[in-house]
């Protein structure tokens, strides 16, 4: 941590971050390292977009800082305006769609939304055939519309392109079990609980399927550490507060 704030003083960046994945490895859970990571790593993001603007003040990655700050304040339709102007210049430019597909499937009062947001995720892939999170998103709204097959080889996408997309592996395992398709559900909603032992929904998921599978012991199994969770839940929401000092 010493090494840290010496990297911090000197604006050394690269023995800073150095030193902070070291410590990430070595106390993965440590409070104090954790929030030590999300300050220094957040200043040094606020740095170099400073930086950013300063030495490339017209080009597209300034415009596209802006418009992710627009989306973190819910203003998705100016940050979708701005991600249109980038594609008139790059038409090319990977991430852009994805990002006009997720303005789109973020404003649910518009009646087309969803459609529009597919044809941006289908362009996305078009360009960027390995973009998983536009698979996902794709297999979202075929899910949505109950369209179990068309969600599942989204889904299933996803998870191949990558290993450790765990909100796709639950996806992907729900979807197989909405289609009756219990035995094919367990090997993701197993890599799932793996990646998220914690997960109350991806637990319940796995009890479903094995218990259509007669698999009686597991399926005990899952449900009682679905039980368990649900319970931890329930009392961390249900704990009192602390009082304020006197």
């Amino acid at each position: 941590m010493a090494t840290v704030r010496c990297g911090l003083n000197r604006r050394d960046d690269r023995v800073t971050a150095n030193a902070l994945f070291d410590l990430k490895r070595d106390f993965p859970d440590d409070p104090e390292v954790l929030y030590k990571a999300s300050q220094v790593f957040l200043e040094m993001a606020e740095r170099a977009s400073q930086e950013l603007t300063i030495a490339a003040p017209d080009s597209y990655q300034v415009q596209e800082l802006k418009a992710e700050t627009l989306e973190s304040q819910g203003k998705w339709t100016q940050a979708a305006e701005i991600y249109r102007k980038i594609l008139e210049q790059h038409p090319n430019l990977r991430g852009m769609h994805y990002r006009l597909g997720r303005a789109a499937i973020s404003q649910p009062n518009l009646a087309t939304s969803e459609d529009d947001a597919k044809k941006e995720f289908e362009q996305e892939l078009a360009i960027d055939p390995v973009n998983a999170a536009a698979e996902f998103w794709l297999g979202e709204i075929a899910r949505r519309g109950g369209q179990w097959e068309l969600a599942i080889s989204h889904f299933t996408a996803a998870a191949k392109l990558d290993a450790n997309f765990a909100e796709a592996l639950l996806s992907l395992g729900t979807s197989l079990n909405s289609a009756g398709r219990f035995n094919d559900a367990i090997p993701p909603l197993e890599q799932y609980v793996k990646i998220l032992p914690a997960a109350i929904a991806g637990h319940y998921q796995l009890y479903l399927a094995y218990v259509r599978t007669g698999r009686k012991e597991e399926a005990q199994r899952e449900m009682l550490l679905h039980k368990r969770l649900v319970e931890k839940n329930d009392a961390k929401l249900n704990a009192p507060s602390a009082s304020p000092p006197q």
